[in-house]
């Protein structure tokens, strides 16, 4: 087994054409360039509190400084590890020099929005304090030092094998900072988008270094050679969150996550694995939401019946599979295009529809425009949902119930959508994605697998709706669009799962996270939702079409030999045909 022992500096250098010393120098100037980055955060940088996190304070870096520091500091030790600095080497498995430059960047795009922020917040570069000065000036050195590197990028080699308990712990560690991550964005201040922006920057130039530093490909070797703890650390880490917020408002918004993360992954099913352009999935949240508005036994119910929570549920799960077999039946002999176009019918079908069964237009069901009020709380077992309940000592209100019963239903999906992927019948949508008339020249009956995945994508968007209901305690015709500025949306899920990555189970989960909470944070954006969709699916087809959590296969299929990054393959490159041994 090969041990990842980092080159001398001086053979690294030679093979590059660089001369060492230069390269040492330039080296030392970035990790001294980071440490002047990091003084300069204990500087104030502005004189007036008015700009937000209060950057006014000597000795105590505040808001935006934070980030600043924190990328400052990572820039001094990747550094430091390309120094050959020993017990750091670890750090830069495939390369120091593209990592570095990510990460002076970052510094310097965190720290220059900043100073822009504050003259444009505050009316003028008069208001900066020579702080703010020095630190836009001493962040911009290791930029210019890390662009004069040679590049240093080295095949992934398989890493010395340490202790279990070691590894464990560093699973632990990498949840426990991610959880860490996501509650610092989740609680920036909403009145403000400032710091949530300098949040995005600096978060999105730590990811990129991370990969190219090769460290995401580390954790995911780890990850997938202790699935069992992953799976565990992960569930953990899921069921916490609510004990770390300080407003119910944070906590709204993992349940709105966690749902619409739900149905993604059920349109996953469709889209993902079974290679199925689905542009009216909406629909079946619909329909889901509205089977269990309707017998709740809300006072705005047209129909006198009122069943249990788990009963409504199943009766929401069942009508949106039928709906699904029923659309599905007649449609799924289409491809491509004209199978979006009838999907996208059905979805407005069914929006007008709800509209209509008013008592005028149509037979009285939905009550038109006004939905179904008046929901009553979600109870089961005599636990009520919308009461605020103590655990351990911390108080958990209606969010926090409705957010760890969302958890529960997500797990189930996830449950599912693993089982079925990996089953006979996972491996024929899989077929029936890459090359239909292949499949059906096999023997796989294309339209029976192509009704399944429909229908069982429809049955779990069916489930996912009975709840949003419940937790919304309204439903209205205009929650359920094609696209518009507040998801849910077709095209909300549809990004959300071709962002993450297709046929992946973290994919739609991470792209429905970050579709839901950018456009939250950010509300003076929302205008422009669909122009911020189109940009960021543009680049991610340019930079990275197989998604932000990417499909093995599909990885293999979009990028060029040679240039793959798929996360756990170990092994040198084999320069005759550009893959590593491993995945030969």
């Amino acid at each position: 087994m090969t041990t990842d022992k980092t080159q001398p500096t001086a053979v690294r250098t030679a093979e590059t054409g660089a001369p060492a010393p230069r390269t040492t120098l330039l080296r030392a100037l970035t990790a001294a360039g980071g440490a002047a980055a990091v003084v300069s955060t204990f500087l104030a940088w502005t004189w007036t509190a008015e700009f937000p996190g209060d950057l006014t304070v000597y000795g105590y870096p505040g808001g935006l400084q934070l980030l600043t520091l924190v990328l400052s500091i990572a820039t001094g030790v990747f550094a430091l590890a390309a120094l050959d600095l020993k017990g750091l080497r670890w750090l830069t498995p495939s390369g120091s020099t593209q990592a570095l430059r990510m990460l002076a960047l970052g510094t310097f795009a965190v720290t220059w929005f900043t100073v822009i922020a504050i003259a444009v917040d505050l009316d003028g570069l008069v208001n900066l304090e020579p702080g703010g000065w020095i630190a836009a000036v001493v962040t911009a050195v290791p930029v210019a030092t890390t662009f004069l590197l040679p590049d240093d990028s080295r095949p992934l080699c398989r890493p010395e094998k340490l202790p279990s308990w070691a590894e464990i712990l560093i699973i632990a560690a990498v949840f426990a900072v991610g959880l860490y991550v996501v509650n610092y964005g989740i609680q920036t201040d909403n009145d403000h988008p400032e710091p949530f922006l300098g949040y995005l920057i600096a978060v999105g130039f730590a990811a990129v270094a991370l990969v190219k530093a090769g460290l995401i490909s580390r954790i995911s070797e780890l990850t997938s050679s202790y699935r069992s703890v992953t799976l565990v650390a992960a569930l953990i880490t899921a069921i916490v969150f609510p004990f770390f917020q300080d407003k119910s408002s944070f906590t709204e918004l993992g349940v709105n996550i966690a749902i619409f993360a739900t149905v993604a992954l059920g349109l996953n099913i469709v889209v993902g694995l079974a290679g199925l352009l689905d542009l009216g999935y909406v629909a079946f949240l619909g329909v889901g939401a509205y089977t269990a508005a309707l017998v709740s036994g809300s006072t705005a119910s047209t129909i006198d019946v009122r069943f249990p929570f788990w009963a409504a549920v199943i009766t929401g799960g069942v009508v949106s599979l039928i709906f699904g077999v029923v659309i599905g039946a007649p449609t799924l002999r289409l491809r491509g295009d004209y199978l979006a176009i009838v999907t996208l019918g059905f979805g407005e079908i069914f929006r007008l529809a709800m509209l209509n069964l008013d008592g005028t237009s149509g037979p009285s069901v939905t009550n038109g425009p006004d939905g179904i009020p008046n929901i009553p709380p979600l109870e089961i077992f005599g636990f009520n949902f919308n009461d605020d309940h103590s655990v351990g000592g911390v108080t958990l209100d209606s969010n926090g119930n409705y957010y760890l019963l969302m958890l529960l239903v997500t797990v189930v999906v996830v449950l599912i959508f693993s089982r079925a992927g990996n089953s006979r019948i996972g491996r024929a949508w899989v077929a029936i994605r890459e090359d239909e008339t292949a499949a059906t020249a096999m023997g796989i009956n294309g339209f029976r697998v192509k009704l399944i995945a429909f229908a069982l994508g429809a049955t779990l968007a069916g489930v996912a709706g009975a709840v949003w209901a419940h937790f919304q305690s309204t439903v209205v015709p205009e929650q359920y669009v094609f696209a518009g500025p507040v998801p849910p949306n077709s095209t909300f899920l549809v990004a959300a799962v071709i962002l993450g990555g297709m046929g992946t189970i973290g994919g739609p989960l991470l792209g429905a996270t970050l579709l839901y909470l950018i456009p939250k944070k950010l509300e003076f954006l929302q205008d422009y939702q669909l122009l911020a969709f189109g940009i960021a699916l543009i680049l991610l087809m340019r930079f990275r079409p197989e998604g932000i959590v990417p499909n093995r296969r599909q990885q293999l299929e979009y990028h060029e030999t040679g240039q793959l990054d798929v996360p756990g393959a170990t092994g040198l490159k084999d320069s005759a045909v550009g893959v590593t041994k491993a995945e030969a």
